[in-house]
């Protein structure tokens, strides 16, 4: 069984789990950012031979995330699909169909360039900016994150793809997907596999957490 960290903001409880993503106990909700669906079939309509088992994998986690943890909400900060529809779309929908009682919520990230009818018939709900939730509040960019004090609001979002670098002995160093946790928000790594990674530069107090195999490390 994969690790996973017990992390709390203003009386609620979060896992932060190695596959990428949050469960929020109190909502049941489970939190991800940047699947980027249907990317590597985008990359393959280029000639580029990605192989399509990458975005089944991606897909075969996210149903046994909302199985494992019982998930009556799906929340996506941004970037759910990666371009136009394509046919790993349409396996999308076939996968939809089959948790139609899960209620999926995502705010529109700057890849989420689908028509809006598309989104209906998927019955996702779709939010241009931002979702609050009590004094949680979702958006794609952190450039959206207010930062203020008396704001009393935090954030998660996603877009950068974070990731931290571990150093060790003889001048070795690797690279890691990694949530970033600051006073006032916290960027969730991207959900798929086939994404490159922003090298993030922690301040004083701020946490990280690594995924490193199966395991979620705080470094």
């Amino acid at each position: 069984m994969a690790s996973a960290v017990r992390y709390s903001i203003y009386g609620n409880t979060f896992h932060i789990l190695p596959q990428r993503a949050l469960f929020w106990e109190e909502e049941k909700a489970l939190i991800v950012a940047d699947l980027h669906l249907g990317k590597t079939g985008h990359f393959r309509k280029a000639g580029i031979a990605v192989p399509q088992t990458v975005y089944k994998n991606d897909l075969h986690r996210l149903f046994s995330l909302v199985q494992q943890y019982n998930v009556e909400k799906l929340i996506i900060a941004g970037d759910m699909f990666h371009s136009v529809e394509n046919k790993e779309i349409e396996l999308f929908i076939r996968w939809r169909n089959d948790l139609e009682w899960l209620d999926v919520f995502l705010i529109k990230g700057n890849h989420d360039i689908l028509r809006d009818d598309f989104y209906k018939r998927a019955n996702i709900r779709l939010f241009d900016e931002q979702l609050l939730i009590g004094k949680f509040c979702f958006v794609h960019d952190q450039e959206s994150c207010n930062d203020e004090t008396e704001n009393e609001i935090f954030y998660f979002c996603g877009h950068i793809h974070p990731g931290v670098l571990i150093t060790g002995g003889s001048r070795q160093a690797l690279r890691f997907a990694c949530y970033h946790f600051t006073r006032t928000h916290a960027i969730l790594p991207a959900f798929s596999a086939f994404t490159g990674l922003y090298t993030i530069k922690p301040k004083a107090g701020e946490k990280v957490f690594a995924i490193v195999e199966n395991e979620v490390m705080e470094v």
